[in-house]
């Protein structure tokens, strides 16, 4: 928008809410959802724990699966990789910290990890719910 605030982040004594824009006159072709529910049947909830934790189970999805489905959800790229400076041997110091030797530099390939932002999944659920509602009260009239 003119402004530049796509959003922010809210707090007070209780709750932190993250704000993205939403207001109708940033918006333009602006339909309703449909097929909501063929789409939610093809995403794919599983039950996992991440590496670095071992002991928590959670609920929720891998970010590729759900990429062709809501791809506005999912940040990153399936199987990215990216440039990571690093040490390979540290600068030597003197007594006095002047540096004697320069640290030796490397670059190594590593994973550029996908994320969920799973708040976006929220307007196909309740397009969803709305279509299965639609079916139910035509099937109990």
């Amino acid at each position: 928008n003119p402004n530049g605030n796509v959003g922010d982040i809210r707090t007070n004594g209780s709750a932190t809410a993250y704000i993205t824009s939403s207001d109708y006159r940033l918006k333009e072709n602006v339909v309703p959802i449909s097929g909501a529910t063929e789409r939610l049947k093809q995403l794919k909830p599983s039950r996992f724990n991440f590496i670095a934790d071992p002991n928590t189970t959670v609920d929720g999805f891998l970010a590729h699966e759900v990429q062709d489905i809501v791809p506005e959800a999912i940040a990153g790229t399936k199987d990215a990789m990216m440039d990571e400076k690093y040490e390979v041997t540290p600068e030597v110091l003197d007594d006095d910290g002047n540096v004697i030797t320069e640290a030796v530099m490397g670059t190594r390939s590593v994973p550029d990890y996908q994320g969920i932002d799973q708040s976006r999944l929220v307007p196909l659920l309740v397009a969803t719910i709305q279509e299965l509602e639609a079916r139910i009260a035509a099937l109990e009239s």
